[in-house]
């Protein structure tokens, strides 16, 4: 079977920023993930109720809240495991990442293929 399609996933991704969303959906898609957005927490909570996702990445700064506290409600609701996307990557940043229930921290900007890694790595374990 094609490696790319036995890895695709589900994911959700909650990014605030229009661009950021859109560049990283059209990355996502094209190596075979199905991608659902949403620009905020509320938005984001509301998906997770209706579809189920594989994981979630998720900016940390968004509108309604912090990446952090929506990692939480999504890990304990759904059980998804995520990758946390951040313009901070100090050790403390990371550490609150993994608190709050992320696999992964990615610091942005993220490159395509670190991020597959990342998703790779999250599903092997799961």
């Amino acid at each position: 079977p094609d490696r790319a399609a036995a890895a695709a996933r589900r994911i959700l991704l909650v990014e605030d920023h229009y661009h950021t969303r859109e560049t990283l959906i059209r990355l996502l898609e094209r190596r075979g993930h199905t991608v659902v957005a949403a620009a905020c927490i509320a938005e984001a909570l509301e998906i997770a109720e209706r579809d189920q996702f594989d994981l979630v990445l998720s900016d940390l700064g968004l509108p309604d809240g912090d990446g952090h506290s929506l990692m939480r409600q999504l890990r304990s609701k759904f059980g998804l495991n995520g990758i946390a996307l951040s313009g901070f990557g100090m050790e403390a940043d990371v550490n609150r990442s993994k608190e709050a229930g992320f696999a992964e921290h990615l610091t942005k900007p993220v490159a395509i293929d670190q991020l597959q890694r990342a998703i790779e790595r999250i599903l092997e374990v799961s």
